[in-house]
């Protein structure tokens, strides 16, 4: 999570003025002027930032300005209104009456109150979104028409929603769970919808079992618990029972479940779709997004901690860096196979369950997706967008994919429940291309069509289909042949091998943290038959695998691998393949903890060099309060103001702690059991750790467990992460920071070892577990 602050490279900070404003002066007026100056410089500063595009102006239309000076409320039907506060009522001076039900004003504010929820999505209904562009490096023309993905010179409107699939909109964001990642086109030629996630592969084969697999991993019917988890009797049970979801549930135990943040998530388009080229070429393809900044994920003892102590800590840490001007960038790909080699893999590769490994088919980056802009309303936009992997584009289509058959169905019609028959005419869904038909009438119809024919053909030829030539989507002419029945293909049944692919793959700390997850996730099964089915289960994967999680959850072990394993691996399974090109520290929240008699050297040297790095560093203290710094006079001098005391926030917010020394300020720290604990939580979660002069046995003292080293002299250590210099100079502290592995340099080790994201050789070698946290 960002917390209000920007890089110090950022574009211009408009809210100093506004802020000061606020705070000085207590009239209504001149906090209305205060806030119509930070809201216009805001919006100065988007479109300074290019955040401006085709389809945030065509928003703009229907956008009103809460902060516009001249602005007086009025009732829905724009009569001015004279007061926000009291009903009509039969009163006098000395006794109030009964209300009136002639008041219009006062029904109609309650009636719409009433009636502000609409149902929420069934599934991936906790989420948040933003605008962005999409723009095209390479030409994808020998594959596809689609002007989108052809076009170079096009810079295509987009907006993004992530999401949690199974918690309601109230449950928490960093909950173990798949994240939806939805993206909807506005290109010239129509809407086009990628609605993936961020895992490749999902539960079922065929749309026919997709309500049996929510149900099973909703809250259980009987009590609505648990809710936001899949921790529970029934979600295993029907993973055991149905044994396609085996695949995808090794994916949803795994890191990539619990995501550090929605800007460090790979984004699929999970089932196969189709290119078609001038030629009438035909491709299958998949869709690939890869953050610029890296994949990485929470520990979950983090990700625990936080849904208790900041529930909305991606959609924070998103708004935050949008706003602060570090616009989240990903890379997209697509994988391609053209049509006469459909056949040539052991697997079906229109199974959902399956990916086409890199190894086989590799990814081809084309464009890139940037998200620049905040949206100015949640319900009216984020709530309100609604995706349908039905809409697509010309050159664009579908396969037989019978998830994705499933999907096109079902996307569409769900939006009828939650939004009515015209939700493709709410702003945030409508085109920014034209939009005629003769579709008529229905619950809140916005378009006004004049003319005097709703039907074709009619006798003025008005309204007739559009030729190729003017860019009518052309439906490929594909061969069918087969029989009317209920089955799939015989490489359907297949659904061991490729969960073994994915298990081979992942490097050491990603298996232990997918053991652990199996472990907690089968603990809170308390029904014997589903954790003993399920260490079953896991032994026709890796029998190590499937002992290791009996002997945690107390379910039979394993005596023999009950099926013969191929030992494989593929690129691009494990997320530790997806580093950024270079080491970087921009958007990571660094906690700089110090009380009175603080080093001030070091303090104003690491919070100057991590800023240059595009880092947020924030100042933590026992008060949120003057901070002063040693030898400062606290009746003369200015003091540092803390960002938050140390009961206010906890490590776990953070990517980093750093403690500068001064002798005061780490005595009075060392009294402090919470400012020990932030120390130790960071060790225990694996996260850089820096400290300089007297804070160096500050932190031995936290965290000195065998095979740790601390500094002693001038000389900097870096040990599992935790770099410490024990003697600093002014010299030691500089705004150019060159991060490398075994730097010699405190700022450049250091920083470094942020950029990491976590120290995993700390768990590997078992250090992190023998502090208490």
């Amino acid at each position: 999570m960002l917390m209000n602050k920007q890089p110090y490279n950022s574009p211009a900070r408009p809210s100093i003025a506004a802020s000061q404003a606020l705070r000085s002066n207590s009239s209504a007026k001149q906090i209305r002027m205060a806030s119509n100056i930070l809201a216009s410089a805001t919006e100065k500063v988007k479109q300074m930032a290019g955040a401006s595009n085709q389809k945030v102006a065509d928003l703009s239309a229907v956008t009103k300005d809460v902060h516009d000076e001249s602005w007086r409320a009025t009732t829905d039907f724009g009569v001015k209104i004279n007061t926000h506060d009291d009903w009509l009522r039969a009163t006098s001076e000395d006794k109030i009456g009964p209300g009136l039900l002639e008041d219009s004003i006062g029904r109609e504010k309650i009636h719409r109150f009433d009636h502000e929820r609409i149902p929420e999505r069934v599934v991936h209904a906790r989420g948040s979104g933003a605008h962005g562009k999409f723009t095209l490096f390479e030409s994808a023309a020998d594959v596809t028409t689609a002007g989108v993905l052809t076009d170079t010179s096009r810079e295509t409107p987009i907006f993004v929603r992530f999401s949690t699939v199974l918690g309601s909109r109230g449950s928490a964001d960093t909950v173990r769970d798949v994240r939806g990642f939805a993206v909807k086109f506005y290109t010239d030629e129509g809407n086009w919808d990628i609605v993936g996630n961020n895992i490749p592969v999902f539960f079922i084969q065929d749309a026919m079992k997709f309500p049996d697999v929510i149900h099973a991993g909703k809250p259980e019917p009987h009590n609505e618990i648990p809710q936001a988890q899949s921790a529970h009797n029934n979600f295993w049970d029907f993973q055991y029972m149905h044994p396609e979801a085996t695949h995808m549930f090794m994916w949803a135990m795994s890191d990539r479940t619990i995501p550090r943040s929605y800007r460090m998530m790979q984004g699929f388009g999970v089932n196969t779709f189709t290119l078609t080229n001038a030629k009438g070429e035909r491709n299958f393809v998949k869709f690939v997004w890869t953050p610029e900044l890296g994949v990485h994920s929470f520990v979950w003892d983090e990700a625990l901690k936080i849904a208790g102590q900041d529930p909305d800590f991606h959609r924070k840490d998103l708004w935050t860096a949008i706003e602060a001007g570090a616009y989240p960038k990903w890379k997209f790909g697509i994988q391609v196979i053209p049509e006469g080699k459909e056949h040539d893999f052991d697997f079906d590769i229109l199974d959902a369950t399956k990916v086409w490994p890199e190894d086989l088919v590799p990814v081809r980056y084309i464009g890139q997706l940037e998200l620049n802009r905040n949206p100015d309303e949640f319900f009216t936009q984020t709530e309100q967008v609604a995706f349908a992997t039905g809409h697509v584009v010309p050159g664009i289509g579908f396969s037989d994919d019978p998830l994705l058959q499933g999907r096109n169905f079902s996307y569409q019609d769900t939006q009828l429940s939650r939004l009515g028959i015209n939700w493709e005419e709410l702003p945030i869904n409508k085109p920014v291309c034209p939009v005629m038909n003769f579709n008529r009438d229905g619950a809140m119809r916005h378009t006004i069509t004049k003319g005097t024919v709703n039907y074709f053909p009619n006798r003025f030829q008005v309204g007739p289909a559009a030729t190729k030539d003017e860019g009518a989507y052309m439906d490929y002419a594909q061969k069918v042949a087969g029989m009317k029945a209920r089955l799939k293909s015989t490489k359907f049944k297949e659904h061991k091998n490729q969960a073994e692919l994915f298990y081979n793959s992942l490097s050491a700390p990603e298996k232990s943290h997918l053991t652990a997850a199996l472990g907690f996730e089968l603990d809170h099964c308390d029904d014997p038959v589903v954790y003993e089915r399920m260490t079953s289960r896991l032994s026709e994967i890796d029998l190590g695998l499937a002992q290791s999680v009996a002997e945690l959850v107390g379910g039979e072990q394993p005596k023999e691998q009950t099926r013969p394993k191929h030992n494989k691996t593929a690129k691009g399974l494990s997320q530790t393949e997806f580093a950024p090109e270079k080491p970087t520290i921009a958007t990571r929240m660094v906690a700089i903890i110090i009380a009175d008699g603080y080093d001030p050297v070091a303090y104003n040297g690491i919070k100057a060099a991590l800023s240059a790095a595009g880092a947020l560093p924030f100042t933590i203290s026992p008060r949120r309060n003057k901070i002063f710094a040693a030898g400062e006079d606290p009746k003369t001098g200015k003091g540092v103001v803390a960002d938050h005391h140390l009961e206010g926030m906890r490590s776990t917010m953070f990517d980093s702690v750093f403690v500068p020394g001064g002798a005061q300020s780490i005595e009075t720290l060392r009294k402090s059991g919470r400012a020990v604990h932030w120390v130790r939580e960071a060790f225990g979660h694996l996260k850089a750790i820096g400290a300089t002069g007297e804070a160096v046995q500050f932190v031995r003292d936290a965290c000195d467990v065998s095979g740790m080293q601390f500094s002693t002299s001038a000389d900097v250590v870096d040990s599992y992460g935790v770099v410490t210099a024990a003697q600093v100079q002014p010299q030691s502290f500089k705004e150019v920071v060159s991060m490398a592995k075994g730097a010699k340099d405190f700022v450049d080790a250091y920083t470094f070892a942020i950029s990491q994201h976590k120290n995993f050789d700390r768990e590997l070698d078992g250090l992190s577990v023998m502090v208490a946290y």
